[in-house]
């Protein structure tokens, strides 16, 4: 489990997941990170404190996950929980990488997705972090294939899902309705749909209330803004953030680093004990390690000391 970026919420709500008794209970957690427990909040704002300070913590942040990653692929570890990073900040401490989804990807060389998930709705992203502007000319018919493959694979290797149904998401309203309000959904999408052997595309107001009565297990949507709103009209501060397609289990909380209520003990840790069940349960599916389905004894933490700034 990674801290996150030190100067949000990420310390007090894994500190509050590691006090969750349902925890303890599902699984042995190692946490990665700066150790600041103790320290008091003016010392921390200060530490890192303007544009230095937030490309210290975003280092931090980066370092984390490289360590989280290294321990998964040794096989120390069965699975990773993250906490929410500043994604500006990471690329100020150096990462050059959008988001925790293509970092895990470029360091892993594994094809991923992203996939907000709850008991509610299951979207998976076929474009993640980038400007509007570029959806068009990014949303290929190989993209979308592409994660559909990986949706698809998960479903039944993480969700245990059998025989999934899977739809697509329109990229235009109304989905295009008939090369009116533009071609990609005739062009691209449907096409891809169908190589893809999933439904659609179908139009954003219309696809996701399918979904949550039940008809499809996840919608692919076409871009970033149209997938989120959805899962999070829904199950805001329930659904949990899913890599798909890593060789180990990967999950976070649906919210970011909260720096404007950090350091005051008011943030809701429920998406993070909820990221972190899922992720147990994830592994648990797995095939176990010499008969074991967690690495460490109950309650190890190891937390590293603050390095300095030029470490």
């Amino acid at each position: 489990m990674t801290v996150g970026d030190p100067r949000g919420i990420g310390p007090e709500i894994v500190a509050k997941t590691l006090a969750d008794p349902g925890v303890g209970e599902r699984c042995d957690i190692v946490v990665v990170g700066p150790e600041i427990e103790g320290l008091p909040v003016s010392e921390r704002v200060g530490r890192w404190a303007g544009e230095e300070g937030a490309a210290y913590a975003g280092r931090l942040s980066g370092l984390a996950v490289e360590r989280a990653i290294k321990l998964a692929m040794a096989g120390a570890v069965e699975g990773i929980v993250t906490g929410p990073i500043d994604k500006a900040a990471l690329h100020a401490g150096g990462y050059d990488y959008p988001g925790h989804t293509e970092m895990l990807g470029a360091l892993t060389g594994a094809p991923v997705a992203m996939m907000l998930a709850s008991d509610k709705l299951r979207v998976v992203l076929a474009t993640t972090h980038l400007p509007l502007r570029k959806v068009p000319e990014t949303l290929t018919g190989e993209a979308i294939m592409r994660t559909a493959a990986i949706t698809r694979a998960a479903l039944v290797g993480m969700f245990g899902i059998a025989e999934p149904r899977i739809a697509l998401c329109a990229l235009n309203p109304h989905g295009g309705d008939g090369g009116r309000f533009g071609s990609e959904d005739a062009d691209v999408l449907a096409p891809a749909a169908r190589a893809s052997g999933i439904a659609g595309p179908f139009p954003a107001d219309t696809v996701f209330v399918r979904a949550m009565r039940g008809e499809f297990d996840a919608v692919i949507a076409p871009y970033h803004d149209v997938g989120m709103t959805a899962i999070k009209v829904a199950s805001f501060g329930s659904a949990v953030n899913i890599t798909l397609g890593l060789p180990f289990p990967r999950t976070s909380p649906d919210h970011g680093t909260a720096l404007d209520i950090a350091g005051q003990n008011r943030a809701d840790a429920s998406s993070m004990i909820a990221a972190t069940l899922l992720c147990a349960s994830f592994a648990a599916r797995a095939a176990p390690r010499g008969g074991r389905a967690y690495a460490y004894p109950p309650t190890a933490i190891r937390s590293g000391g603050l390095p300095s700034r030029g470490q």
